[in-house]
C-alpha cells in the first residue's frame, strides 16, 4: 500500500527510519551501489522528501502501527 512520509527518526544503529501516515515504520538507508538515496545523509534533504510516498508492506499485511519506544 502507498504511504506517505511524514517523519523520520534514527534506529539504535543510527540508521534513518521513515514515518509513514500509516504508523509504520520504514528504514531508508543510502548504501550504495544496492540502494541509492542519497538524500536521506542531510537535513534538507530528508525534508524534501517529506510526503513522498513509498510502499508499505506493513500494511498488505495489516500489521499494527510501529512505535517509539
Amino acid at each position: 500500500m502507498q504511504q506517505k512520509i511524514t517523519g523520520y527518526h534514527l534506529d539504535e544503529e543510527d540508521h534513518w527510519v521513515a514515518e509513514l501516515g500509516c504508523g509504520h515504520f520504514q528504514h531508508v538507508r543510502h548504501n550504495p551501489p544496492w540502494t541509492v538515496r542519497p538524500w536521506v545523509i542531510t537535513v534538507e534533504g530528508r525534508q524534501q522528501q517529506l510526503g513522498m510516498i513509498l510502499i508499505c508492506k506493513k500494511c498488505d499485511v495489516a500489521a499494527p502501527p510501529d512505535s517509539l519506544g
